[in-house]
């Protein structure tokens, strides 16, 4: 089967080379191009290179050379339509219809793009004669040098209601084309087509090849119904499908390592101009799944920039419930939000070009808008309100379609909940009164978020739970930095044997320092699967860590006789018996690790300075490591 060539172009624009190859081959950034391994030779020294900007690969140790569709040809056995068909359902194409008509449709497109670069042509001219001088006079004020207003290809469309009609018919072109191109309005009730674009700035919409397949035009008549209008939908033009300035940041996106997407097209330019090349915008309307796609085959986590006003701040919302179902490992996005009443325009006028970089350089991780996007204009001081926060956060995280993304979300979150539900110093809740969260502050907390079960759990930060009569009987407990092993194996069997604890827990067990290296692995598992799962069950834990290899490990840790001895950690032991033990070990843990370090800074100070003040630091942290296992 032949496909249309705009079909194999759209194609490619749509998928990095360097992310299908990546599949195969372990890619390394080299300037302009990624380097790796060749997949069609047995090498030790790379020589096979990626170029995304280009859309090739090329292999010095064979001469392998190609686009995206023949790699996956070349390395995977498929046929040529095999591999479209592929790439197709992942840049979200829909396949060209065997249709004998095809070949007329494709003929016809490329006959409107003839059509629109006329149109082009017909609105630049319209810039520099006399009746353009109003536009020419609106350019001035904004302030866009001559080469800026030449780069992007501005113009005006006259206040003529037949002058691009008459133009484009004296050029052969049919009333038909100029209706199917949206230059023209007519149809069978209107009397007599005429110009759509009339006394408008205009700006002309190209695609990812850099072809002009629309138009926006900015009124200049202050009582015009419409600001802004933007060319229907056509054959060539699809809204929801296409970035303003796309193909002209592409280079520029790649070069930064990331992509701006603001509101508008003056946006763009003005950013431009002032060296920000890798700007884009959506056409007038919020941000489709399809264009977000398209920032992330710029740069996989491209910065959003928003007005700092209310609007701009719900523009900034609904692009976070757009992009949510479609995060996926390494993909997210990051908001700048401008100071309130300013576009960049407006910051790099009155402030300068650093002050713009300044506000994009501090640009919020998608995860701080979804917080403050549930947390707006809440109160959560009572019991009914923070179940009624828990259950939306609940429901963001289950948006997330990866689950990997979804898990780590729904942790981080949790986390975050934790924070604003543990009590104050006042008393009450973090969380009471409106709008007092701060992300990442918080009072005192409870470990892990809430109270154990009947609100045993002590308080943590900073302050060890006292110990129960077991634990300071138990000499695995009791034991200072020799006994960092059997503290770390306790703590990774406590987990295994009640793993509803992560629910709680888990940030706290993924930041301790485990230094044997076969603990360390299988507590890495423990953290892998209990992202996915809350609560995590015990079956799933098994299963997982059979699957990987570990059960063995797993059954040692469970039934050696010596930490049986240790009642919290056994498998009947309460929920609360459990969290109150594993709550007491972990403290113990971060306070050895924490001495440890502690005493190496000190010797490293006495061994570089030998003063009777380093020497009394020396002495005083060994004393307490001496006095470590008697501290209960």
């Amino acid at each position: 089967m032949s496909f249309p060539k705009s079909f194999l172009e759209e194609l490619k624009a749509r998928i990095r080379v360097s992310d299908v190859v990546g599949r195969k081959v372990k890619l390394k950034r080299h300037g302009r191009e990624f380097m790796g391994l060749s997949p069609f030779s047995n090498e030790k020294t790379p020589s096979f290179t990626v170029n995304d900007e280009k859309q090739f690969y090329h292999c010095f140790s064979t001469g392998e050379h190609g686009d995206v569709i023949k790699f996956l040809e070349k390395t995977e056995n498929l046929s040529f339509l095999e591999a479209v068909e592929r790439l197709a359902g992942e840049a979200g194409l829909e396949m060209p219809q065997r249709d004998p008509r095809a070949a007329e449709r494709e003929k016809q497109q490329t006959g409107l793009i003839d059509v629109m670069k006329m149109a082009q042509d017909y609105f630049r001219a319209g810039l520099t004669r006399g009746h353009g001088a109003e536009a020419h006079a609106y350019l001035q004020r904004r302030g866009l040098k001559a080469e800026t207003v030449e780069r992007f290809g501005l113009g005006y469309a006259p206040d003529q209601r037949h002058g691009l009609l008459k133009t484009l018919q004296a050029q052969g072109i049919k009333i038909s084309q100029m209706i199917e191109a949206g230059l023209i309005i007519g149809g069978e009730d209107i009397k007599e087509p005429y110009d759509r674009f009339r006394n408008r700035l205009m700006f002309p919409i190209e695609d990812a090849r850099g072809r002009v397949i629309a138009f926006g035009g900015r009124a200049l008549d202050p009582d015009a119904r419409a600001k802004y209008l933007n060319s229907p939908e056509t054959p060539l033009f699809h809204k929801g499908h296409v970035l303003y300035n796309y193909a002209r940041a592409r280079k520029a996106a790649y070069d930064a390592g990331t992509v701006i997407a603001c509101e508008g097209y003056m946006d763009v330019i003005a950013l431009a101009q002032a060296g920000f090349e890798h700007a884009v915008a959506p056409l007038g309307t919020a941000m489709t799944e399809n264009q977000i796609d398209l920032l992330w085959r710029l740069a996989p986590e491209p910065i959003l920039c928003f007005d700092g006003d209310k609007a701009g701040v719900k523009a900034a919302f609904r692009a976070v419930e757009r992009a949510l179902p479609l995060l996926r490992p390494g993909h997210s996005l990051r908001f700048a939000l401008l100071p309130e009443g300013k576009d960049p325009d407006d910051l790099i006028k009155e402030e300068g070009t650093e002050a713009m970089r300044a506000v994009l350089e501090k640009a919020r991780p998608l995860i701080d808008m979804v917080w403050d996007k549930e947390m707006e204009g809440g109160r959560w001081d009572t019991p009914e309100r923070r179940a009624q926060l828990e259950a939306r956060i609940e429901a963001v995280a289950q948006a997330i379609q990866e689950p990997r993304v979804r898990g780590h979300y729904a942790t981080a979150l949790r986390e975050r909940l934790r924070t604003i539900f543990s009590p104050a110093p006042s008393g009450g809740f973090a969380g009471q009164g409106r709008n007092r969260f701060q992300p990442g502050r918080g009072g005192g907390r409870w470990p892990g978020g809430k109270p154990g079960r009947g609100g045993k759990a002590e308080r943590f930060q900073g302050v060890m739970p006292p110990a129960s009569p077991e634990l300071r009987r138990s000499a695995l407990v009791r034991g200072g930095d020799p006994g960092r092993r059997n503290r770390e194996t306790l703590l990774t069997a406590t987990l295994l044997n009640h793993p509803a604890l992560l629910e709680r827990y888990c940030e706290e067990f993924a930041h301790l320092q485990f230094e044997d290296r076969e603990l360390d692995k299988i507590r890495n598992e423990i953290i892998d699967i209990a992202a996915l799962h809350a609560p995590l069950e015990r079956e799933v834990l098994g299963d997982h860590l059979n699957h990987r290899g570990f059960s063995e490990l797993a059954r040692r840790l469970t039934h050696a006789p010596s930490l049986m001895s240790e009642r919290f950690a056994r498998i009947d032991a309460s929920v609360e018996e459990a969290e109150h033990g594993f709550l007491h070990l972990l403290h113990r843990h971060r306070h050895a690790s924490d001495l440890q370090t502690e005493l190496k800074a000190a010797e490293r100070a006495l061994a570089e300075e030998m003063t009777e003040e380093n020497l009394a630091r020396l002495k005083a942290v060994q004393a307490e490591l001496g006095g470590f296992s008697n501290s209960e």
